[in-house]
């Protein structure tokens, strides 16, 4: 365990020392009409229509929110087809062949600092939604509804924690552009009308501590602090970073801003930087390419659409004895493998990690109890397996699975090598 442990952490730091790769080029992209929160959709162009980047070509319908879509180059659309989303489902994707202009949309243009500055929150709140600035984090959500909140917000915390395993693109980000950061903090701190932000890192990373205590000099007539976490997992879930960064423990299942409290990942205070600067909605993304089957990790700067085939050639292929692959779209404990590398990047791709593949056996539970002391949500993960394969709805209330956050942990403990998480989300799924 040791030396797996120790070997993990090499390959992440490697990927924090190696400048990012910008590869914003591909010779195609494929722009997802479809995800796992919208399935019905309206696409505005056809098959040889020449687009711009950033223009609008459709868009998709959430139920309760609608989000535009946005060309990610400037180009020829050659018709549609399906690939396969981060989450796992196939999706219908409109198909666009660069033609490496780079032909910028009118609706993107700079705004001057002094014009941002005397913006409505009204104004800041449409610009997000008309640029569909959604989380990065991974979970997508529609970022101007949380701006769009009438709860009195006193602190804005942005999430620089990154502590899932072989993930370091956030780290990267910080690193090679302070300055956005800490704008986009300070835009969101406007919109919401909060005396205080608050950017929450791991005390461990010491050289980007150095970097954002160094930028926060040139933002001192803002009341923002550099909050230094301890190094531990999930130290990076919302409520968790919230009860150390601030002293506030949120209960699970209640929204931080009940609290005054409002959270952004860095990616999504990058973005909606972005957005309120130039107009932009998300058009590339920085993710990290990791794990034992690929030749040579590190991070890259990649235009939305892209083919994770591409990303898997542009970092040196798969390593010459992996025979058997697993791929992992997003951080190692929170998601599912794939089986296929026809994987689109999307605006939350964090990560594409690539891992020899490992047959575990699952044996029965020895009732060790390690799922349940490791638990951060304090729920009993084996009873909740237990009420799943009864179907007894009534146990699945009352043991509070809705209360998981999946974070992966029981699952990564079991000495039983069964795949608890995946049953908290079956439970879940069979509470509705």
């Amino acid at each position: 365990m040791i030396s797996k442990a120790r070997k993990v952490a090499d390959y992440k730091q490697l990927t924090k020392e190696l400048p990012t790769l910008r590869y914003v080029d591909p010779e195609r992209v494929y722009i997802n009409l479809q995800s796992d929160r919208c399935q019905t959709y309206t696409l505005d162009v056809k098959e040889n229509d020449r687009v711009q980047l950033g223009q609008i070509i459709g868009e998709r319908d959430g139920g309760f929110f609608k989000q535009p879509i946005y060309a990610t180059v400037s180009g020829t659309v050659e018709g549609t087809t399906k690939k396969t989303h981060p989450s796992g489902i196939e999706v219908e994707c409109v198909i666009i062949r660069n033609d490496y202009k780079d032909e910028y949309h009118s609706t993107i243009t700079d705004r001057p600092e002094n014009v941002i500055e005397n913006m409505t929150k009204a104004e800041m709140v449409d610009v997000i939604r008309q640029t569909a600035t959604v989380g990065l984090g991974g979970s997508g959500f529609p970022s101007y509804i949380k701006l769009d909140t009438d709860k009195k917000i006193h602190t804005v915390v942005i999430n620089a924690v990154e502590c899932e395993p072989y993930l370091s693109s956030d780290y990267r980000l910080i690193k090679d552009s302070p300055e956005e950061i800490f704008r986009g903090l300070k835009y969101i701190m406007q919109a919401v009308d909060a005396k205080k932000g608050v950017i929450a890192v791991k005390k461990t990373k010491t050289e980007l501590i150095e970097v954002l205590e160094r930028e926060l000099t040139r933002f001192e007539n803002l009341n923002i602090e550099i909050a230094k976490l301890a190094d531990y997992y999930p130290q990076g879930w919302e409520n968790e970073t919230f009860k150390n960064a601030l002293g506030i423990k949120i209960p699970p299942g209640t929204l931080p801003m009940e609290y005054g409290v409002l959270g952004f990942n860095v990616s999504t205070t990058s973005a909606i930087y972005e957005a309120l600067k130039h107009n932009l909605p998300i058009t590339k993304r920085h993710l990290t390419v990791n794990g034992d089957a690929i030749n040579f990790p590190q991070n890259i700067r990649v235009r939305v659409g892209t083919c994770v085939k591409d990303l898997i050639k542009l970092s040196d292929g798969y390593s010459e004895d992996a025979k058997d692959i697993d791929f992992v779209i997003g951080g190692p404990m929170m998601v599912t493998s794939l089986d296929t590398d026809d994987v689109i990047v999307t605006p939350t791709t964090t990560s594409v990690l690539v891992f020899k593949s490992q047959d575990f056996h699952e044996e029965p539970c020895v009732r060790c109890g390690s799922c349940v002391y490791s638990c951060p949500v304090e729920i009993q993960p084996v009873n909740i397996m237990n009420a799943i394969k009864r179907n007894d709805k009534k146990a699945l209330e009352n043991l509070e699975v809705n209360k998981c956050i999946e974070c992966g942990l029981c699952a990564y403990v079991c000495t039983s090598k069964i795949h608890l998480t995946d049953y908290m989300r079956k439970g879940k799924k069979l509470l509705g």
